[in-house]
């Protein structure tokens, strides 16, 4: 095989004009003009507003290629478009050879009779993706979420480009994937599926290889597998067949685990089909060995909904991810992994793929690979109503097909979803419903779907939606079966304490709103915007309602804030808090429930949302929650009243013994009960340790104490929690005068908080500068300290002792008022 690469230089131009401009492929329309400062940022305060006007119009994308003639002789030759968004007409030296309208496919042109000897022109025409949507659904209205531009439904294009109830209506277009020109010669890999028997000690993998030949006669094919600690081994054979199979026998394994329960070794597989000594083409991949399937057995309850990784059944741990920027070419490898890194920081063990989005690419599924997310994978239909003409229907087929062959080796892929939300929508929303519609609804994905799965990845799980029960329209958000999306806490105003009432067998959405840090908000906002009702602030923010929500729980929960910034920081924990009551509940009730994916991880511009991490990768409080309620070994305490129940989850694969001390205490110092705790907690499940009753306290007195719980394991302190008994803005919060020590060690800076008074939610910052802390947004005991350490690596900058005792801040709830 042989390849021109074509990323790199191009121009391009707006067909309107004649004015060319220099950029990068791949890349995009949006951002090709930032770069070349034809536009303003499109997030900064309300310039999304010119969007529509920039997407309205059609671009062409353009270069020259030189082509020798050894490249010109090979017997097949094809341009390889792996990521044309969307609309697109392809030239070649003023032959049209393609037209594209899928951004989630991979297009291979055959341009052998096309090119010639020596300079070759391309031209990719990008026609406009509002006008094509906005003239067929004057035609054929089809329906879509009410925060979008109409008519998204009509293409395969990344809805949430066309806005979202967190996300700007920016519809961008480009060359987003490579771009190349292949050639071969006499034979090619076309399609390569690996499979998995497990045994005691013994792995069969079997590789499935599929031949491509123009020419009669034999070629050889070999397959080398590397394991990761360097040992290789070679099979190889003659063949006049298109399809032959491999099988290696692994002995002694090197299971992958999914992150906690242990390793992520990856194998290195080569594939090469070669004749007369010569490789004719040659593809590599990383796989796991492991096993991964999705229990759902009756019970007392109902219907388990659960992960079984090499026979574990886990408690899935993790939040749903949405494209990383509206501005798809600003992302990176180096991004995504930080993004990845903060899941496994936080605990996690599980990322849902959002299917309003795009299907990532590689790099994102090599990292959860190597840090053991696993991935449930929606296909990319969400909250709109499809329709199947024999056109769409055969797009959609090659679309499916293409990325679960581009994906289906990936240790991580745990499951493939048919949609978001569309059999929840098709049941209870309020959208117009026809006959036609409801069947295409579930032949797409009751029939199509399935059956290219099957054919395709039969290792891997199927669901028909998110959220579902199995399918039919059958109680799509079932308590007792099937996965769940809970809104009533949020959209439906709810309280906290509501998620109690619930056993969700597997919760793969619920959320709640906050704002971003000032940091985030200084760089859309002008000083005059930075209240939550300007024109601009509301402008990033998506959810209509949404402001009055977060007012609307900040009030039953704490005092007014003071200012914007302590607003800013109030909506933040209580985002934390709201997340926490569900997900310390369903992990008290594992076996029952077993899965907390809450909704969002991360943001796609700077805006108020769900999400835990913003767009600038800045941990919200919600992160930091995280991380201690998807603790391997969770200490929860479940308040009623005056009682207190003290619970521990055991999340690891070996039994835990541990102790817990308790303590009933004022605002200030004193300690008026105390008790400890000494048990042992299987492995893998759940238990109440102890309940406490303090029917003593009268309601004046339950305003001034609270109670506290420590968690020892092997004799070392683990982690610290606390309940009240009251509503925050109803406790007597002293002033904690919180103090700061700051050490400095060779990869990391020591810092020691002190407290004179009980201090809830102590939140460190840089007023500058970014990082991440060990632990934040914690609570401190009076006369007694936290020591939470920053590792210089996480920096954003290099700054010594002098400037991070400068720049370091702190507050808690007291401060708020």
């Amino acid at each position: 095989m042989k390849r021109i690469n074509l990323n790199g230089a191009w121009k391009m131009r707006s067909t309107d004009t004649d004015e060319w401009i220099g950029v990068t492929v791949p890349g995009s329309v949006f951002n090709d003009l930032l770069q070349n400062k034809k536009i303003e940022d499109p997030f900064y305060r309300d310039n999304e507003k010119y969007a529509y006007e920039i997407a309205s119009k059609d671009y062409q994308y353009s270069r020259k290629v030189k082509v020798e003639q050894d490249f010109l002789e090979q017997e097949r030759i094809f341009l390889l478009c792996e990521g044309l968004d969307t609309l697109a007409e392809i030239t070649i030296n003023d032959h049209v050879i393609a037209r594209t309208n899928n951004m989630h496919r991979t297009y291979e042109i055959d341009v052998k009779n096309i090119l010639h000897l020596g300079e070759n022109t391309i031209t990719i025409t990008l026609l406009s993706p509002v006008h094509y949507i906005k003239k067929l659904d004057e035609e054929r209205p089809l329906w879509g979420v009410v925060d979008a531009i109409k008519g998204y439904p009509h293409i395969r294009k990344a809805h949430y480009m066309f806005g979202w109830d967190w996300g700007p209506k920016i519809p961008d277009s480009g060359i987003w994937r490579d771009i190349s020109f292949v050639s071969y010669n006499e034979a090619r890999l076309e399609d390569i599926y690996f499979t998995q028997v497990h045994h005691e000690n013994l792995v069969e993998l079997k590789t499935r290889i599929r031949l491509e030949k123009w020419l009669k006669g034999e070629v050889d094919v070999k397959v080398e597998l590397t394991c990761p600690k360097g040992k290789t081994q070679m099979l190889s054979m003659t063949t006049d067949q298109l399809e032959e199979n491999i099988i290696f026998d692994i002995e002694e394994p090197e299971l992958w685990w999914p992150n906690g329960y242990g390793k992520q070794p990856l194998y290195g597989l080569s594939v090469t089909v070669q004749s007369n000594g010569q490789a004719l083409d040659v593809q590599t991949f990383e796989i796991g060995l492991r096993t991964i399937k999705v229990r759902q057995e009756p019970d007392q309850w109902g219907k388990t909904f659960e992960f079984e990784v090499n026979g574990l059944s886990i408690f899935s741990m993790g939040a749903n991810y949405i494209p990383e920027d509206n501005l798809i070419s600003r992302g990176s490898r180096e991004k995504t992994e930080r993004l990845i890194q903060d899941c496994i920081e936080a605990n996690f063990n599980m990322i849902r793929v959002w299917g309003g989005g795009y299907y990532p690419n590689k790099d994102f599924y090599e990292l959860c690979d190597r840090y053991g997310l696993i991935v449930w994978q929606d296909f990319m239909f969400a909250c709109g109503v499809y329709e199947l003409t024999n056109e769409f229907t055969e797009n959609i087929k090659k679309e499916i097909a293409d990325n679960i062959k581009r994906l289906r080796h990936h240790a991580s892929l745990a499951l493939w979803c048919g949609n978001n939300e569309m059999e929840e929508a098709w049941v209870h929303w309020d959208f117009p419903k026809t006959a036609k519609l409801r069947t295409d609804y579930l032949k797409q994905f009751e029939i199509i779907f399935p059956e290219i799965v099957k054919e395709l990845d039969p290792e891997t799980f199927y669901w028909v939606s998110s959220p579902s029960s199995g399918g039919g329209f059958d109680k799509p958000n079932s308590e007792n079966e099937g996965d769940v999306h809970y809104w009533d806490v949020w959209h439906g105003l709810k309280p906290f304490t509501e998620y109690r009432k619930f056993h969700f067998r597997f919760c793969s959405e619920f959320g709640f709103q906050s704002f971003p840090s000032i940091k985030t908000i200084d760089s859309f906002t002008l000083p005059e915007d930075r209240n939550i009702f300007s024109n601009v602030m509301e402008n990033h923010q998506k959810n209509g309602e949404a402001n009055g929500k977060i007012l609307n729980y900040l009030s039953q929960t704490f005092l007014y804030p003071k200012d914007f910034k302590s607003l800013l920081y109030t909506s933040q924990i209580l985002q934390a808090e709201a997340i926490k009551y569900g997900v310390e509940h369903w992990r008290r009730n594992r076996g029952r429930c077993m899965g907390s994916i809450y909704w969002q991880l991360n943001d796609c511009w700077p805006v108020a949302s769900w999400s835990s991490i913003d767009n600038f990768g800045r941990w919200k409080a919600l992160h930091y929650f995280a991380k201690k309620f998807y603790a391997p070994v969770l200490l929860s305490l479940c308040e009623e009243g005056t009682n207190v129940e003290i619970h521990l989850t055991n999340d690891k694969a070996v039994d835990v013994t541990c102790q817990v001390d308790w303590k009933l205490r004022t605002n200030s110092t004193e300690v008026i009960k105390e008790g400890t705790v000494h048990s042992t907690v299987e492995k893998l499940s759940a238990k109440k340790l102890e309940s406490l009753s303090f029917n003593e306290l009268t309601d004046e007195k339950k305003r001034d104490v609270y109670v506290e719980c420590t968690l020892f394991i092997n004799g070392q302190q683990e982690t610290m929690v606390t309940v009240l008994f009251v509503k925050p803005k109803h406790f007597t919060f002293l002033d904690p005068k919180l103090k700061t020590e700051v050490l400095e060690e060779n990869d990391q800076f020591i810092i020691s908080v002190h407290s004179q008074a009980f201090a809830k939610y102590v939140e460190l910052d840089l007023l500058d500068a970014d990082c991440k802390f060990s632990d934040n947004y914690f609570d401190v005991s009076a006369n007694e300290k936290r020591v939470i350490t920053v590792k210089k690596n996480s920096l954003s900058s290099k700054i010594n002792l002098s400037e991070f005792k400068k720049q370091l801040s702190l507050r808690s709830v007291f401060d708020i008022s």
